[in-house]
């Protein structure tokens, strides 16, 4: 089943605004729409592979609050 991560912008800015953790990602697929701070995408062996975390109170060195992070090989187009 195809599962679509969104990052909700909108929910980030009022979080940083008004000192909240409403969660900023929505997993969408054809059956529901389901709303969390952190995702972590498995493998068909049900292993990690990747994290998308959403984290205000310790953004990146660069300011970022939400970004992705694994620990497999990437290739950039």
């Amino acid at each position: 089943m195809k599962t679509i991560i969104h990052v909700n912008q909108h929910n980030i800015k009022r979080n940083a605004k008004n000192g909240t953790k409403d969660p900023v990602l929505t997993c969408k697929t054809y059956k529901s729409n389901e709303y969390c701070n952190q995702v972590d995408i498995l493998d068909k062996n049900g292993k990690i592979v990747a994290k998308v975390i959403y984290s205000p109170d310790k953004p990146l060195k660069c300011g970022a609050r939400v970004w992705i992070e694994t620990e497999n090989d990437i290739e950039i187009y």
